[in-house]
């Protein structure tokens, strides 16, 4: 499969790059796709929270009343989770949320992801470009030039810019990343993925075998 390259003007060059159909036009395996992007969000999670036990509470462990007698049901000290302020039961407590997955999952996933997006026309290829200095606005510029501005986007580059990362960091629905850092979730959670010109032969080595 050929897609068209285009200019930062969002203009037809008249060069063609090749989609090798080894990455961009397998038979999308949904399950991979569902535990690539379950993992990343997992990863992200801190696992702090944490609440006090019974044991961790500051307290008298001063018994409030007489076990028998009383007409009313026995207790302990006022650390009782019952009691407001006292200990809480089966509350959170620090964990990792991480899990491992293996490389070829995680190659069939982001496959997967780039084959939905090809039947959903969802990629363009847009030629190598550079900012001489970070500017929201040449970035913007660039957005509507190519008519992504009610779209959600991901750029992907062949290698890490500076200059154009901080250009885009403070746009809601706009993204910027290094082909290498290319994730499933990334892939996914975009309307439109515009893959810089050389950065398609650097994929197409990654994940052709």
């Amino acid at each position: 499969m050929k897609l068209s390259v285009l200019n930062i003007s969002g203009k037809d060059t008249g060069k063609k790059i090749e989609l090798k159909d080894s990455v961009f036009a397998i038979e999308p395996n949904d399950h991979a796709i569902y535990l690539d992007v379950k993992q990343y969000l997992a990863n992200k999670r801190q696992g702090t929270s944490k609440t006090k036990e019974r044991s961790e509470i500051t307290g008298s462990t001063r018994k409030l009343r007489r076990q028998k007698g009383t007409g009313a049901a026995r207790v302990g000290s006022i650390k009782n989770p019952i009691f407001r302020g006292g200990g809480k039961i089966f509350g959170p407590q620090p964990r990792s949320y991480r899990f491992k997955l293996n490389k070829k999952l995680k190659k069939l996933a982001r496959i997967s992801a780039l084959s939905y997006k090809v039947k959903n026309n969802g990629i363009m290829i847009l030629e190598n470009f550079n900012f001489d200095m970070p500017k929201t606005k040449e970035y913007i510029k660039l957005v509507n030039n190519l008519k992504l501005q009610d779209n959600k986007s991901l750029i992907v580059l062949t290698e890490p810019n500076k200059n154009i990362y901080l250009s885009s960091r403070n746009l809601k629905d706009s993204k910027v990343v290094s082909v290498s850092d290319l994730t499933t979730y990334d892939i996914m959670n975009c309307s439109v993925i515009v893959f810089e010109e050389s950065s398609i032969d650097v994929l197409n080595k990654m994940y052709e075998n």
